[in-house]
């Protein structure tokens, strides 16, 4: 009989050592995979312990289903995903493994709910995208906004700050992938269903501040109203630009008469190439970098009935917890439901609580 396992896929990324690391606190002890033996060689050997390697090509998913089978936890830290994800995606559907993501683009998490979560569900797959800073605290705040809100709630906004300066910690990888956003459709969860939308701006009030946010395409979307029927709308934003976000809202306004120019897609992906090929950018840990996920829930009449903060440090250091704690539980207990999952869904509200508790993010007390 085999025993069943935790792949990482992309493990020698920024994100992927991240990860790795954060297993091994766990007292995991996962397959290392990526494209270059002499890479994953030479991470292995950093590591305090043996880890066992393989070589897997993102563009061929029959490489990684050779070494998975149902039961197996499969996470991917290769980005950008809208352009080199869906192989595992693809490997993890047909084993019938856990598949689990750092994902953050808009377009790849659609597809993922879309396309591939149907198909998953009859092999018994699990398909959990986004498991990650982004989106794992907005999912956990805005479900528990709504459950302290009780029925009355029909529509959710999420809002993500953070403070620090993040432009010099952001890896070559999430360069990248915002480059790809940047010509992206973006969505909204209007009236009951999935709707286009581009460049929505408004303000929140995080720890006495007022910080504007620009409308982003989430995971909260499509699994926040299967959670809680009674949603009719669900708005996600994010906040990390400060005082540009409302220039930005105007260039995402423009978005779909940028991205209908001859080339516009190959000079993006063009910039995205040479940004991986000068390497991984990310910086060490700053201990002044913080986190802030707001949600708030309102009635019909657009009436505020609750709102909860979680508090955290490091997106990157909390991305690599957080995937480290749901492959280990998935792993030890499985998960509740096939096809694409959201992460309550996934795990349950409290048992996520918890394991975002231990990864360092917190309730504030406010």
């Amino acid at each position: 009989m085999t025993t069943s396992r935790i792949v990482l896929f992309g493990a020698t990324g920024f994100t992927g050592r991240l990860t790795a690391q954060a297993l091994l606190m766990m007292g995991a002890r996962p397959l290392l995979v990526g494209r270059d033996q002499s890479r994953l060689d030479a991470f292995a050997a950093s590591l305090p312990v043996a880890l066992p390697t393989a070589v897997a090509d993102a563009g061929r998913s029959e490489t990684l289903e050779r070494m998975l089978n149902a039961g197996d936890v499969l996470i991917s830290t290769v980005g950008p995903f809208t352009r080199w994800g869906e192989g595992a995606v693809i490997a993890a559907s047909e084993t019938g493994a856990i598949y689990l993501d750092s994902a953050g683009e808009p377009t790849f998490i659609k597809r993922i709910f879309q396309r591939y979560g149907p198909a998953a569900a009859t092999r018994q797959a699990a398909l959990i995208t986004a498991f990650g800073y982004d989106y794992v605290p907005g999912n956990v705040a805005a479900a528990l906004a709504l459950r302290k809100a009780g029925g009355e709630a029909v529509r959710v906004d999420v809002g993500y700050f953070v403070r620090g300066n993040m432009a010099k910690r952001a890896s070559a990888g999430t360069r990248a992938s915002a480059l790809g956003v940047v010509l992206e459709p973006m969505y909204g969860f209007r009236e009951g269903r999935i709707v286009r939308e581009h460049g929505r701006t408004r303000l929140f009030n995080v720890g006495g501040r007022r910080r504007h946010g620009i409308s982003m395409g989430a995971s909260e979307h499509f699994a926040l109203p299967r959670a809680f029927p009674g949603l009719r709308e669900v708005n996600v934003y994010l906040g990390w630009l400060g005082g540009l976000t409302r220039a930005a809202g105007v260039l995402a306004r423009a978005t779909p008469v940028l991205a209908a120019l001859p080339g516009a897609k190959r000079v993006t992906e063009a910039m995205a190439d040479r940004v991986i090929r000068l390497g991984n950018r990310g910086k060490a840990a700053d201990p002044d970098i913080s986190s802030q996920t707001v949600a708030e829930a309102y009635d019909k009449e657009g009436r505020l009935l609750a709102s909860v903060q979680l508090d955290g440090g490091d997106p990157y250091d909390f991305t690599a917890r957080i995937l480290a704690w749901a492959a280990t539980t998935a792993l030890a207990d499985g998960v509740k439901g096939a096809g694409a999952l959201g992460p309550v869904e996934a795990f349950g509200l409290d048992a996520l609580l918890d394991g975002c508790t231990g990864a360092g993010l917190h309730l504030s007390p406010a």
